[in-house]
């Protein structure tokens, strides 16, 4: 099987198997942990932060920022297609008694400063407030856009403006930054905090890293075990994260393997693909007659799991373990399975 679920399904590598058996291992929860805070203070440098947090996932990521970020009864201030809306499982609210307040980016993929302005509101007897702004990028539900710095940057001096933080999904930021050519710390240097994964694009087992200001990282460890994220001997699954942030250049293979992925598919008669700007492709069926369940049941016979992404949308996604013969491979199985259907 050709796996194009997600980035999230690599195998660690032999490197990173090693480094997490031979790593030097504390209670984290106490601090002592030495590999985390090796992975910790490296993280904070890579994105030009103050401090950061070695957390279980991306989603607990989020979910601690906007709880460290906003009081119960504000508004989070997200795009209608964010992550942080539609796949954390209602997190927003249960978690934190957020209400959430959504504008549509569109295809830029960022709220304009004039959408910040519009939607945010400010504390009165009668309204709570807007508690905090979340932005995306790469934002996965519209296609993996890599979203440019100016308009990240023009978002959030909008919500600074208004006294509002700024929190950046940016489980796939370091796919944006090698798309663009940007460093991590200069995409990310006017929002507040960001989330990474490890466990995507960079192929580590587990894990992701909160980043921000100190003594909102030192708010966060509360929060972190607050949500039941303390972790005792964590520098076992820390190591491999160490090795996976090595893997950052490496994404430009990911996303050539994703355009040609999206070429191949888009000659075959009824699908419509267009080229992606990192490592996610989503297929349009709807000209071959197929709805997105009935495509990626077709793929699955055919040996190429992919995921469905609407009605007539599915998302295949390139990663370290598929190589430019798979995509090859996978294309031609696919046009195969459609044409003989």
């Amino acid at each position: 099987m050709i796996d194009l679920r997600s980035d999230t399904v690599t195998l660690p590598s032999d490197e990173m198997r090693e480094a997490a058996r031979d790593a030097a291992v504390g209670d984290d929860v106490y601090g002592d942990d030495p590999t985390v805070n090796e992975l910790e203070a490296r993280a904070a440098e890579l994105v030009g932060k103050e401090a950061a947090l070695f957390v279980p996932s991306g989603t607990m990521g989020n979910q601690i920022a906007a709880r460290v970020h906003a009081d119960p009864g504000q508004e989070a201030l997200v795009d209608a297609k964010a992550h942080v809306y539609k796949w954390e499982v209602g997190g927003f609210a249960q978690l934190s008694g957020l209400q959430v307040r959504a504008y549509d980016a569109g295809e830029r993929a960022a709220p304009t400063p004039e959408q910040v302005r519009d939607h945010a509101r400010e504390e009165s007897l009668h309204v709570a407030g807007t508690g905090v702004l979340c932005l995306e990028n790469t934002h996965n539900a519209r296609g993996g856009v890599a979203i440019p710095k100016a308009d990240i940057d023009a978002a959030a001096d909008a919500a600074s403006d208004l006294g509002i933080p700024v929190h950046l999904d940016g489980a796939r930021l370091f796919n944006a930054c090698v798309a663009l050519d940007e460093d991590p710390a200069a995409m990310v240097e006017h929002v507040d905090t960001v989330m990474f994964c490890l466990s995507k694009g960079l192929g580590a087992p587990v894990g992701s890293m909160l980043a921000g200001p100190e003594a909102f990282i030192e708010e966060a460890v509360r929060v972190r075990k607050q949500f039941g994220g303390g972790m005792r001997q964590a520098g076992l699954i820390a190591a491999p994260g160490l090795v996976a942030l090595d893997n950052v250049d490496r994404l430009a293979d990911d996303h050539e393997n994703a355009r040609v992925l999206a070429e191949g598919l888009d000659a075959v008669s009824g699908l419509s693909v267009p080229t992606p700007d990192t490592n996610i492709v989503v297929v349009d069926s709807e000209g071959a007659g197929l709805t997105a369940e009935e495509f990626v049941s077709l793929c699955d016979d055919a040996g190429v799991l992919g995921g469905t992404f609407g009605e007539y949308h599915t998302r295949f996604t390139t990663n370290l373990n598929v190589s430019r013969e798979d995509v090859e491979n996978a294309v031609e199985l696919v046009a195969d399975a459609v044409e003989s259907r």
